[in-house]
């Protein structure tokens, strides 16, 4: 059993063995520059490139031609949103919505202190963001509009295909941050028009330090490079690939496509043995919708309780309450504050997070942790029946644990 037990999983994931034994041969065996055209050890390196391109290629269903390398999600965000800003030669308007990532955010502010005008959307009570509103936000100067295709903080799944539609239709530039989303959902960029795509392999059981965008080849000329030098990944970004990197980043991504759907059907079975053993819990509510989200996130507050006390009180238990990037933000989740919680929500709010290498024991260890840290006797062994009710109406505070079906909490 690790100590402490590992919960943080949208923060980051651990490299998956399989992954660090394809990267480690390129570190130092096979060290050749893959833009060295004219000796063996650039060839082979080219040829890893290549290769991690099409496995990251086929978990999105895209050309690996479209897929340009950067350092992380973050970077390719800014790829997408200032590149498209710096291309732009009429339209000067962008959207987004108030429960994105603070690399999307922040990227919009800075356009907006150039003069770019902003429009940040509302979301609703349930984390998704109302069409209509959508619609109406959208002008005839956008130019781009961001969304997330999974939250990072409450695990909520946007409608693309209904937001894409909404942007082909304007012929408004679609960019979609699939940090969360890789290895969870089904992500088909052949069938849907969506037009740039950022990843992220350290949330894909790969290493930190290199992510992707797809960028659709009838976009590529509005999108101007951020980082300048030696022309590569066909001038949108310049600099050394990292062979052992980008090799990591398609094994992850390899393994992410052929476990997805027994990932998936484990870890619903582990979040529905979580929320099982808290179903007593007095006024604890899900954040997020019940129904389109992935299973991997439980956002649970536990209203008044304060969340940064019950973690110090709980060393065995690695988890967070709210995103890496913002950690200690005196305001507390500014995605929690988006979908209207108030204070005792959010300030009570934890996000636990499950994924590849969380066992049973583990989840039975970490509910009785919680329990005890709530003041609560051990926890009794909960029928499943107990989450097979109706599923309840997504109230202003959250869904109520144990009134909802394993799918309405997000089951696959």
């Amino acid at each position: 059993m690790r100590v402490p037990i590992y919960l943080d999983y949208a923060a980051t994931t651990p490299v998956d063995p399989r992954v660090a034994a394809a990267m480690l041969p390129w570190l130092s065996e096979r060290f050749g520059n893959p833009a060295s055209r004219s000796h063996a050890p650039g060839w082979q390196a080219a040829d890893a490139v290549a290769t991690a391109r099409a496995q990251v290629a086929a978990l999105a269903h895209c050309m690996p031609e479209d897929i340009v390398w950067t350092s992380g999600a973050t970077e390719s965000i800014n790829l997408a949103v200032k590149g498209a800003a710096q291309a732009a030669r009429d339209k000067r308007h962008f959207v987004t919505l108030a429960s994105e990532h603070p690399a999307t955010l922040d990227a919009m502010r800075a356009l907006e202190r150039e003069g770019h005008a902003i429009s940040v959307v509302p979301v609703e009570a349930d984390g998704l963001v109302d069409l209509d509103r959508l619609r109406a936000a959208l002008r005839s100067d956008t130019l781009l509009l961001s969304v997330m295709a999974v939250n990072n903080e409450i695990g909520v799944r946007q409608a693309l295909a209904d937001i894409a539609a909404l942007t082909e239709a304007r012929g408004i530039l679609l960019h979609v941050d699939a940090a969360q989303a890789s290895g969870k959902i089904a992500l088909d960029l052949s069938a849907l028009p969506i037009d740039l795509m950022s990843f992220s392999a350290h949330k894909t059981y790969g290493p930190k330090g290199i992510g992707a965008l797809f960028v659709r080849r009838a976009v590529r000329s509005r999108l101007a490079a951020q980082m300048h030098g030696g022309g590569q990944e066909q001038g949108l970004r310049a600099g050394t690939l990292a062979t052992h990197q980008i090799v990591g980043m398609g094994e992850a991504f390899a393994l992410a496509g052929s476990l997805q759907a027994s990932e998936n059907a484990r870890i619903v079975a582990l979040r529905d043995r979580l929320l099982g053993a808290l179903a007593d819990v007095p006024s604890l509510r899900v954040n997020g919708d019940a129904v389109a989200r992935v299973p991997h996130n439980l956002n649970l507050s536990f209203v008044g309780h304060d969340a940064e006390a019950l973690m110090l009180s709980m060393p065995e238990l690695a988890l967070s309450s709210g995103a890496a990037c913002a950690s200690g933000h005196a305001g507390g989740s500014h995605v929690l504050r988006a979908i209207g919680r108030d204070d005792a929500a959010v300030h009570g709010a934890l996000r636990i997070t499950l994924g590849r290498f969380t066992t049973e024991d583990e989840i039975d260890i970490a509910a009785r942790v919680l329990r005890r840290a709530l003041g609560l006797a051990n926890a009794r062994e909960t029928p499943r029946a107990a989450l097979s009710s109706a599923l309840p109406e997504v109230a202003r505070r959250g869904t109520p644990v144990g009134a909802g079906t394993s799918e309405a909490l997000g089951g696959h």
